[in-house]
């Protein structure tokens, strides 16, 4: 793995990772919010790989290419819908008068933002730790 291929997965990792803990925040920001329906982040890795392939793909001690990295791949609706409150004069009130409330569940959502924010700042720590290498390896050249 070069040096480049490094800087593109701590990339890739913020923005992704970034990406997440909005919607984690847009969803907890929303709890209260009649018919509000969780959205959920899809992420993939770029290459899914096992170890044991990842160990047969070097040679020499050469570490093979544009291993790691992650991708979003979009938002999913939670299908679980949320309690119905009888509200009768309320705008979102159906003919019954009953409102669906938000499925949003803090703690869950709570749990994927500090998920999502461990994560960018791991991604953080790997453009740091680049950097620094990048750095070092210009210095070497003086």
């Amino acid at each position: 793995m070069g040096l480049m291929n490094a800087f593109q997965i701590g990339r890739e990792g913020l923005a992704v990772h970034g990406k997440r803990v909005e919607i984690a925040a847009k969803n907890i920001a929303n709890i209260d919010t009649p018919n509000y329906t969780r959205k959920i982040p899809i992420i993939s890795s770029n290459q899914d790989q096992s170890f044991a392939t990842v160990l047969s793909s070097m040679g020499m001690g050469a570490m093979a290419s544009n291993l790691g990295g992650v991708n979003f791949d979009g938002i999913v609706e939670d299908p679980t819908p949320g309690a119905k409150i009888y509200k009768p004069g309320h705008p979102d009130a159906d003919e019954n008068g009953y409102i669906r409330t938000s499925n949003t569940n803090a703690m869950v959502d709570i749990a994927d933002a500090t998920i999502a924010q461990r994560a960018y700042e791991a991604s953080l720590g790997v453009m740091t730790i680049s950097k620094a290498m990048a750095t070092a390896s210009l210095e070497i050249g003086k």
